[in-house]
């Protein structure tokens, strides 16, 4: 295969991206080469707004046809959730041809070695980020993030996140060096001499399962580690979000031809309606990887069953925050406020469990009991989302039905301190757009346990009063111990309950967020600063990212001979 991008050009056209994501991971500092602003794209090869609109547009109603092997048909079906039919169609795969070409182009890719491989990845994502604009309508119509959450997360913060991941596996992969000379002494008779060669392998077929709501996000950190790690990677998307994923296939397909390999190294494997083949790929002897996020149930499956995979899980949690105290309240329930509406709750990410001591907090503006907090918090939500044109900028649109019915139900758990309304979207008549509800319950009563101890995904959230900081922390120890966190969140002004907080989020192992009143929110985190998850709790098996997310995905092969 004759390569239209050499090894030399991509390494000089990527080098220092590498070496400048290498720095931050190491420094934990901010550093992005991905513009966040709509108006930064349009020069350099890149898609305008109007461009990148009109890329999209021009793919509903087509086939994508990305030119895989053991295509045996064409599946569809995609709706958006603000009523957009696709109407794109996928290559749907016989897996028992797929599968074999995936593996046959794996050697070629091994022996490329670590730097090679991180450069086309780069490639592959520098080629994505010139398409953000197009990307952001896909994960908008497919997700129901609102259009500029979806071009911000499932843009730039996406690539991010996947680059980070190239970064993280060329550190893992260089620590071992090629060669290595070794002599040991023998007193009077010759030193023993060898010969050593040490190649990182890869595992072998990794299978990337996708989510409906962040199916780039949380689809690039397996994708990319698992590609710069040496392996071949399936992706199986959501079946209501193959569309970002899809075109994500096709611009790696191509950037692996163009550098000479060969494209089958990325494939992707959409399903019939119904056909559910994803726990028919993780059992297969094939796949050797599996990056999955999604509900617990069937990451627990995959945990227990796909014993020949390296599997790696975001599943569900409870996320809290305890309200102890605050030195700027109206900043808390601002902060807050916006991060249970921020796409109708629909993130792994967002508050559920908000713990509130039952005699009230202290406060810049005095003391403020339990009702008074929650009273406030549910007026700044009410202010926030009272225009509809910034309710629909930020809450997006329902995703699928079930999380409909579990806000509809969660009325019914207490007593209502902020009802759920209906907004009407003007450009999009079918969305469904519903504001957060938020519910009083009381922690020391046994029927009201069973409501928050339980993920209730979508935007619900519940105030749980507890007796004192000391009930708060216990109660969100054994939240995280027994159904775990992605984040955890605490106001509080007192230096001994923020030690006994801090203390028990590094025993549960739950990132934490204290304070927070500006700009920054719980539910998000920065790639090459913020860890996404700690694998270390029920909530996830693994960190987006660390060492640990890359490092089994490959191993290494010594090769030795005396000298």
């Amino acid at each position: 295969m004759t390569a239209a991008l050499s090894a030399h050009e991509l390494i000089a056209r990527h080098r220092s991206t590498l070496d400048q994501a290498l720095e931050a991971i190491r420094t934990r500092a901010y550093w992005s080469p991905h513009p966040e602003h709509p108006k930064a794209y349009g020069e350099n090869g890149s898609l305008d707004a109007a461009a990148g609109k009109a890329a999209f547009d021009a793919l509903l109603g087509s086939r994508l046809d990305l030119g895989q092997p053991g295509t045996d048909g064409w599946v569809g079906g995609e709706t958006s959730p603000y009523g957009v039919d696709l109407g794109v169609t996928y290559p749907h795969a016989d897996l028992d041809v797929l599968l074999p070409a995936m593996k046959a182009g794996q050697r070629a890719w091994r022996d490329a070695g670590a730097e090679q491989r991180a450069v086309v990845c780069l490639e592959i994502l520098k080629r994505i980020s010139d398409r953000t604009h197009e990307f952001a309508h896909a994960v908008m119509h497919t997700s129901g993030q609102a259009f500029m959450m979806a071009f911000q997360a499932g843009g730039p913060h996406a690539q991010d996140r996947g680059m980070e991941a190239v970064a993280y596996a060329y550190v893992e992969q260089v620590r071992t060096p090629d060669n290595a000379e070794w002599t040991k002494p023998q007193g009077k008779r010759d030193p023993l001499a060898m010969n050593k060669q040490f190649t990182p392998v890869p595992r072998g077929i990794a299978l990337m399962i996708g989510c409906n709501t962040f199916p780039t996000w949380n689809g690039y950190p397996g994708l990319f580690a698992s590609l710069a790690t040496g392996n071949a990677v399936l992706v199986k998307p959501h079946p209501r979000a193959v569309l970002p994923l899809a075109l994500t296939v096709q611009v790696a397909r191509e950037v692996l031809t163009e550098a000479g390999f060969d494209p089958n190294l990325v494939a992707l494997a959409a399903e019939r309606p119904g056909e559910g083949i994803a726990k028919t790929l993780a059992l297969r002897p094939e796949i050797r990887i599996i990056d999955y996020t999604g509900s617990t149930e069937f990451g627990d499956w995959l945990e227990a069953n796909a014993r020949q995979a390296q599997v790696y899980t975001e599943k569900a949690g409870v996320n809290t925050v305890v309200v102890h105290s605050t030195s700027d309240y109206k900043g808390m329930l601002s902060n807050l406020a916006f991060s249970l509406s921020l796409y109708s709750g629909q993130m792994c990410t967002t508050p559920q469990n908000l713990l509130v001591p039952r005699e009230g907090i202290s406060t810049d503006q005095g003391p403020k009991s339990y009702d008074e907090v929650v009273a406030d918090l549910a007026k700044s939500v009410d202010g926030l989302l009272g225009d509809d044109a910034r309710a629909n900028a930020l809450l997006g649109a329902i995703v699928n039905p079930d999380v409909k019915a579990r806000l509809e139900a969660a009325a019914g758990l207490g007593e209502v301190a902020l009802a759920s309304r209906e907004i009407t979207n003007p450009d999009f008549p079918g969305a469904v757009v519903r504001t957060p509800v938020i519910v009083k319950l009381d922690g020391a009563k046994p029927d009201d346990e069973a409501a928050y101890m339980s993920e209730c995904f979508g935007p619900v959230s519940f105030a749980v009063a507890v007796d004192s900081a000391t009930d708060a922390v216990e109660l969100l120890r054994r939240t995280v111990r027994e159904k775990g966190a992605m984040t955890v969140g605490a106001y509080t002004t007192d230096a001994e309950v923020e030690r006994d907080v801090r203390e028990a989020c590094l025993e549960e192992a739950a990132q934490l967020s204290l304070n927070l009143t500006g700009g920054v929110y719980v539910n998000q985190t920065a790639a090459f600063s913020d860890f996404h998850g700690s694998g270390g709790n029920p909530a996830a098996s693994a960190a987006l990212c660390d060492g640990a997310f890359v490092a089994n995905r490959f191993r290494v092969v010594e090769v030795r001979r005396d000298a």
